[in-house]
């Protein structure tokens, strides 16, 4: 099975908000969380935790600091929210800390990439035979009689992102975030004072310019991700460092988009220009036009088929097969009930694979989509040590 990078996902949000342990397996998350709000809030069921990494060879993680703008607040049960750019930069702190601790408590587990020295070094350890054999993807948990994870394999690369810039008070701010591991900044999440986005569209802003500006400076990857279309196509003319689009899908296969959230032709074919990379998002709402949450027995109606034809549109743009990824956001804010009908976990990423073999695409091809051209980036965007 070809290793998988995957360039989003909120697991310290998660944790700060669930207090949801990813180094248990998923369906222990799911059995502990049974008869709870949980699943309801973040709608739907746990798809990750350690051993379905395992499973699906997924080899590195963008680990995403992320906390909601109190106007976009879903509850009262979500707590990890701010009102202000002090408040954003405590609780994006709060996520840090999140993910310094998980490293520092399960370094087998789980490993800090700040660096293409830390980046090869994940890597060659997923090179070497797991110390157990590994299962294949599957429904069945990994579980041994006492209900713990038995699964056995490698420590997983954790690449820190921010998702929403407004925890940047002042441009010294965002040197400390680099200081402090960070390698990827959205300025987007909501529209805020450095751009338009998700539901609040709107250009760059003066401030959002000199925030590329020092980031570029500084060596940060740019993530246009939730920027809106205006305000994207504004940083794909101006930016200079690496560029991605971590977890976006391209808006003409789904027709319409009041969200001003998805990629514009235009956006898609400035990431490629820039050899940068399009991570498509395996949410339902993102894959078919018209999906909702009220659907009956709509999980069955959105398969990994239409996660292929978003990456094969992007393939198809670019000529090659070496600007498209996957940026799951698997437990940001949809769980199992979102995804589509072949997916329980994570590890049944790997059943894209034959799809795209079907499709004509070669082993290469499938290897740059499933983690090669994540790690290409990567070895642009780290610094040596």
């Amino acid at each position: 099975m070809p290793l998988i990078v995957d360039a989003h996902q909120d697991l310290a949000w998660n944790m700060l908000s669930f207090g949801r342990d990813y180094t248990r397996s998923a369906y222990e998350t799911r059995l502990q969380e049974k008869g709870t709000q949980i699943p309801a809030w973040n709608n739907g069921e746990c798809l990750m935790g350690w051993p379905e990494y395992q499973q699906g060879q997924v080899a590195v993680i963008f680990g995403s600091l992320f906390a909601t703008p109190m106007r976009f607040q879903s509850g009262a049960w979500d707590t990890v929210a701010y009102r202000s750019l002090d408040e954003a930069h405590r609780w994006y702190w709060k996520n840090l800390d999140q993910y310094n601790r998980l490293v520092d408590q399960h370094s087998d587990y789980f490993q800090l990439v700040r660096s293409r020295a830390e980046l090869e070094s994940v890597l060659q350890a997923w090179a070497q035979p797991p110390a157990a054999p590994q299962a294949t993807p599957s429904t069945q948990p990994l579980l041994s009689e006492d209900g713990q994870t038995t699964c056995e394999g490698h420590p997983v690369g954790l690449v820190l992102s921010i998702e929403g810039a407004e925890c940047i008070r002042t441009m010294s701010d965002v040197e400390e975030w680099w200081e402090a591991g960070v390698r990827f900044i959205a300025p987007a999440w909501g529209g805020n004072l450095y751009t338009g986005g998700t539901k609040e569209p709107g250009p760059l802003t003066q401030a959002g310019r000199r925030l590329l500006e020092t980031m570029q400076e500084l060596g940060f990857g740019l993530d246009i991700s939730h920027m809106s279309p205006q305000s994207a196509e504004q940083a794909l003319d101006i930016y200079e460092g690496p560029l991605i689009a971590s977890h976006s899908n391209p808006v003409a296969l789904l027709k319409e988009d009041e969200s001003h959230r998805h990629l514009t032709e235009r956006a898609v074919r400035g990431v490629i220009e820039h050899q940068g990379v399009i991570g498509i998002v395996p949410f339902n709402s993102f894959l078919q036009q018209g999906w909702t949450w009220a659907l009956r027995n709509g999980k069955d109606l959105v398969s990994l088929n239409d996660v292929v034809a978003h990456i094969d549109y992007v393939c198809q743009m670019a000529g090659d097969a070496q600007h498209v990824g996957f940026g799951t956001d698997f437990d940001g804010g949809f769980g199992r009930h979102g995804v589509p009908k072949e997916i329980d976990t994570i590890a049944d990423m790997q059943k894209i694979a034959p799809l795209l073999t079907e499709k004509g695409y070669g082993e290469a091809d499938i290897a740059a989509i499933f983690g090669g051209n994540w790690v290409r980036i990567l070895r642009q965007t780290l610094p040596e040590l």
